[in-house]
């Protein structure tokens, strides 16, 4: 997979005010890597440019704010993300809660990656975040862990859609250990050198950019180490259109969407649909993961 530097990539605007943006929003230079080896395979888009601010921020699934994509945007505005804490428990010697104080202070980087929907479009997005084994390598794990369950926060009174049973609230999400612990997978606490904000998983999410992008649980408030497999929410919504690895298959469509293809949000819409790769194009990283698998049946 070619890398790119950000100055190939991000808007050079953007770019020689990344700094200026990183203080302003108190974040403090001594917190943030700005990483010279971002992770977007150029040839997972028509362009090398990152999707825009307003794009990312406002064209979001996110069914605790409503199934509508501008939902989010316009009824997140008043979430509370403060104060806030996630506890890490289950398979571990000893649960630990952290503070998001915390967490946040924990070295990030910029990470430009590409966000790839089951609905069949995507985004090239520069997160700020660190490898989720940053966090889990905090708590000593047993040797009887062998999947990683993602919780969000259940707050109906300002999270409106949890007020209807379009899912079975709170929302869940998982993965196989060595999934979590790959560098790739990814705790997200900003975009384009700004806090995260709320209308996309403030006050902070899990990325992992070789699945669809539902298995990226947001608004994370619990992290469990478990023996079994999660009951994930769309698997357990619907099994037959959702599996629990997600991983972006070209091969396999979702019985609604052909996978085959994606639009590239931001693109004019007569701009042509652009082929989909294998794992999003993060197959020289991750395909390992799945050796002997079949990921038809094991979708």
């Amino acid at each position: 997979m070619k890398k790119f530097k950000h100055s190939e990539i991000t808007p050079e605007k953007i770019y020689n005010k990344r700094r200026s943006f990183i203080r302003s929003m108190g974040y403090g230079l001594g917190t943030i890597a700005l990483s010279s080896v971002p992770l977007i395979n150029a040839k997972a888009s028509n362009s090398n440019e990152p999707t825009s601010y307003k794009d990312i921020t406002t064209y979001n699934n996110y069914y605790e704010f409503g199934t509508g994509k501008g939902d989010p945007h316009r009824r997140a505005k008043n979430f509370t993300t403060r104060p806030w804490s996630v506890k890490i428990e289950g398979e571990v010697e000893k649960s630990l809660e952290l503070p998001i104080e915390e967490i946040l202070a924990i070295k990030s980087e910029e990470r430009i990656l590409k966000l790839r929907c089951v609905e069949g479009w995507s985004m090239v997005i520069p997160w700020l975040g660190f490898s989720l084994s940053e966090l889990l390598n905090k708590v000593q794990i047993k040797s009887t862990a062998k999947f990683v369950e993602f919780e969000t926060v259940y707050n109906p009174e300002e999270m409106v859609g949890q007020r209807y049973p379009t899912l079975n609230w709170p929302y869940i999400e998982g993965l196989r250990i060595d999934e979590a612990m790959h560098p790739l997978t990814t705790v997200v606490t900003g975009l384009y050198g700004k806090p995260l904000p709320n209308q996309n998983g403030a006050p902070l999410r899990i990325f992992i950019p070789w699945k669809y992008g539902f298995k990226s649980a947001k608004s994370i408030v619990k992290i469990r180490l478990t023996k079994n497999m999660p009951n994930t929410a769309w698997k357990n919504a619907s099994p037959r259109e959702y599996g629990f690895y997600s991983n972006v298959n070209p091969e396999v469509d979702h019985p609604r969407w052909s996978q085959a293809t994606e639009r590239v949000i931001g693109e004019s819409i007569l701009a042509p649909r652009i082929k989909t790769l294998m794992f999003n194009g993060y197959g020289d990283e991750v395909a390992h993961l799945y050796s002997g698998m079949d990921l038809k049946k094991n979708y």
